[in-house]
């Protein structure tokens, strides 16, 4: 179906996943971590150096390479964030997003938050789409700018897919019960074991950028940044009111 990916579909794409092994000790993910109320330590590829945010795949993404970036912390909005959330989230998205246009070879990207239920969000925590992009690539469906409607239709529907995993999960367990919100849909979510593997494979790309490259920004020096601008804005006000 036009929308999804899988691991064999990417080989064309970009670096194979493969059982090659880094150097690097895996992530050292907190217990239990959490999307929502969904447990996805197994799809998480990155763990930022603060331990704010982490970068987990998709698990019906909308072009091969499609992620999600989310602060560890569960809030359904991005105003409930604090300024080192904020900062560490979107220095997370710049990193991660450098190490997709390598790997899937993209031109451009697609970034987007869709902050709160009436723009969209079907997972009450905040998440930001990362989407590498190339020329053509959505031809087939009308042009580049249909990605919008993708990602506002069905197949953009995280909270839906993980839903499903849920089920899948449950079945598994010899537990059949329901699940109170949990919407029906006839398109199954990938595998998670296929999850697992491009998790792995996509966090050895990124140890492998963090060895050859320039690394994340100084998270406290960009929240510093942000608290002194803001701290200008309200001397301002305080001034504009005298």
């Amino acid at each position: 179906m036009h929308g999804t990916s899988t691991i064999e579909d990417k080989r064309d794409k970009a670096e194979p996943p493969s059982n090659s092994t880094s150097s690097m000790p895996p992530l050292n993910l907190p217990a239990n971590l959490k999307f929502g109320p969904f447990a996805v330590t197994n799809q998480v590829f990155h763990l930022s150096r603060s331990q704010l945010t982490y970068g987990l795949v998709n698990l019906r993404p909308l072009l091969p390479g499609h992620v999600l970036i989310c602060p560890v912390r569960p809030v359904p909005r991005l105003s409930q964030l604090s300024i080192k959330e904020t900062a560490d989230l979107f220095s997370t998205v710049r990193y991660v997003s450098r190490t997709l246009e390598r790997v899937y070879r993209a031109t451009a990207l697609n970034v987007a938050v869709q902050d709160g239920v009436d723009a969209g969000q079907s997972v009450p925590h905040v998440h930001v789409h990362v989407i590498p992009r190339r020329a053509g690539d959505l031809d087939d469906r009308g042009g580049g700018d249909q990605i919008y409607e993708m990602m506002d239709g069905d197949e953009g529907d995280v909270g839906q897919a993980f839903w499903e995993m849920q089920r899948a999960r449950q079945t598994r367990a010899g537990e059949r019960r329901d699940f109170a919100g949990g919407p029906d849909s006839g398109r199954k979510p990938r595998s998670e074991e296929e999850m697992a593997e491009e998790a792995e494979w996509l966090r050895i790309e990124m140890e492998k950028d963090i060895e050859e490259g320039e690394e994340v920004e100084d998270v406290e020096r960009a929240a510093l940044c942000v608290s002194c601008c803001n701290a200008r804005e309200s001397d301002r006000s305080i001034s504009k009111g005298r």
